[in-house]
């Protein structure tokens, strides 16, 4: 294979028409040049080079190969380009897998940013509620810690905590928690509850360890799919619905919200990134973002 170095400089003195204007413009010594013109020489077999005066002039062979170069060169210029636009995050793409309420509270305003500030870096949006055991480890995740599991391998991932939020019950506006500044979670006990995690992940895991603890036992009378699913039952009067603070968005007009105490049910929100992407600027910014998204719900939290 010819060197490629070489090539350079044997390309920069054809161009020039002499060693020393090729070396100047290379930063060179002369006698470097020429080494490595010599070196090519011997390399192809060929004499590519003729004194002429006091300069040299390429040779029939030389001027052929220096123009079939002329592509190789700008190749490889061109994925020099995208080695450092890759290392420096501006091209490229990264996977992002989420849960449903940060999906909807989160990510599309962080995607917005993200995209306007990268524009050459593309994401492949994953929804963990529909991932599959057999699906690619995405470069980033926002995870629920499960409640006494395993946490992330710290060898494989870096691990930003977001936020631990609590739980808060919906009840129909004439139910009679609507009225209370908090319920206490044993007075759910008789409650038809209606169930809104139908995968039984973390978000279900730490709602049922936080029940063991209270010796309250749920009674699910209603199974759905997701929180819009459950509060559009509460609408009807059909029963209360527990569910983190994340997951209430768009309440029907009939449904108040009422914080949960003695003891309040959380979640520890996380974000796993691959520790082979550490420094990476798209990750690094998504990080900073969704850092900012979890201190704005605590924020309005406080405030209300």
């Amino acid at each position: 294979m010819l060197d490629v170095t070489r090539l350079k400089v044997f390309r920069a003195v054809v161009d020039t028409g002499s060693m020393q204007a090729a070396a100047a413009a290379l930063g060179y010594t002369p006698s470097a040049v020429s080494q490595h013109v010599a070196a090519l020489q011997r390399e192809t077999g060929l004499t590519l080079l003729e004194r002429r005066g006091r300069g040299v002039v390429a040779t029939p062979a030389g001027l052929r190969l220096a123009a079939e170069s002329a592509g190789v060169l700008g190749g490889l210029a061109s994925l020099e380009r995208l080695a450092r636009d890759l290392r420096e995050g501006r091209t490229g793409s990264l996977t992002l897998r989420y849960f449903a309420s940060a999906g909807h509270a989160w990510v599309p305003g962080v995607i917005a940013r993200l995209t306007e500030e990268l524009p050459g870096l593309s994401w492949q949006l994953r929804l963990s509620e529909l991932a599959s055991d057999t699906a690619a480890e995405p470069d980033l995740e926002i995870l629920v810690l499960q409640p006494g599991g395993e946490p992330p391998d710290p060898a494989r991932y870096d691990v930003t905590h977001l936020l631990t939020e609590p739980y808060v019950v919906a009840v129909h506006a004439d139910h009679p928690f609507a009225r209370r500044a908090h319920v206490a979670l044993t007075d759910l006990q008789d409650e038809r509850w209606i169930d809104n995690d139908v995968t039984r992940g973390p978000c279900r895991a730490a709602l049922l360890e936080a029940c063991r603890a209270a010796g309250v036992v749920p009674r699910f009378a209603i199974e759905t799919h997701d929180y819009a699913s459950a509060l559009a039952f509460v609408g009807t009067g059909t029963g209360v619905t527990v569910l983190p603070e994340l997951g209430v968005r768009n309440v029907p007009p009939d449904v108040v919200v009422v914080p949960i105490s003695a003891p309040t049910p959380t979640r520890t929100i996380v974000l796993c990134a691959r520790r082979a992407l550490r420094g990476h600027p798209g990750v690094e910014r998504a990080r900073e973002l969704l850092l900012a998204c979890a201190a704005r719900a605590d924020h309005e939290r406080a405030a209300s």
